[in-house]
């Protein structure tokens, strides 16, 4: 753990920092993992995972979750329009407990942040919301050509002021190649081993659906036990329909009682109210 100061001058601690990894660049892997809740946050803290992405709207969901792990807030690309509004949300992000930005959107924007000293991360490589650019979803880079102008937009990306990139369903021994020559903290999601940090989906890591991408793996089977979940809600509720149905619901231990006598004044009452 790093000691530092949060984004609010707030005395904390953090799994990893940029200029930590910049230093070890190349030199050691670190983790990362989706996290959108508290208890996702929590669990991926408890793991010994290095560092957590998700919408940046669930900052402080993730803060509340672990305080230490290192938390990249996404924006999404229609989210905000102009490099100022795209500004004021990357700060409303670190205040709510972010360290990092990450955004698909142009080098403009990158540079807006950077110039703020905010870390960005980027995103190359296939890009789902832009792969009309890529002729649908595919991998990028599997050519020479398309693999140097990959390398060219790293480039770019770093001269922009970006220190992270997500590189996303990239030939493995393409990004390889590019991580050795770029100073650009590189996240493989999909890309092989090459790259500075492994990254992967928490549902994609947990079995939480039925199919999986071609680059992930499951390591757990939350799916069998959300399926369990769901026939035993409906199995409960059945069965309190026919409670009720039947008559034994509510019963007496689900009924508040009176004592005989007070009932008996009541229902005196009751008569001469008539």
């Amino acid at each position: 753990m790093k000691r530092v100061y949060t984004w609010t001058a707030q005395p904390a601690e953090r799994t990893v920092t940029i200029a930590g990894m910049q230093t070890a660049k190349g030199t050691r892997k670190w983790t990362q993992v989706t996290a959108n809740t508290a208890d996702e946050a929590a669990a991926a803290e408890a793991a010994g995972i290095d560092m957590a992405i998700g919408n940046y709207q669930n900052a402080k969901a993730v803060r509340e979750g672990s305080p230490s792990i290192f938390f990249t807030a996404a924006i999404g690309i229609p989210d905000f329009a102009t490099p100022d509004d795209f500004l004021r949300a990357a700060l409303g992000a670190l205040a709510d407990g972010a360290d990092a930005v990450m955004t698909a959107r142009s080098m403009k924007v990158v540079r807006t942040l950077a110039d703020e000293d905010i870390p960005v991360m980027g995103h190359l490589g296939l890009v789902p919301r832009k792969s009309t650019w890529t002729d649908g979803l595919r991998a990028v880079g599997k050519s020479a050509d398309e693999a140097f102008e990959l390398y060219r937009k790293f480039k770019r990306l770093e001269d922009a002021g970006g220190v992270l990139v997500e590189a996303e369903v990239i030939p493995g021994p393409v990004l390889a190649e590019i991580s050795k020559r770029t100073g650009i903290i590189t996240v493989s999601l999909g890309s092989g081993p090459g790259g500075d940090v492994d990254y992967l989906f928490m549902n994609d890591i947990c079995g939480e659906q039925e199919f999986l991408p071609r680059h992930a793996r499951a390591f757990g089977s939350l799916r069998r036990l959300h399926d369990q979940i769901k026939a035993e809600r409906i199995a409960a509720v059945t069965a309190f329909r026919e409670a009720v149905e039947r008559g034994s619901f509510p019963g007496d231990a689900e009924t508040v009682a009176m004592d005989p006598r007070e009932m008996e004044g009541f229902l005196e009452k009751l008569e001469r109210s008539h």
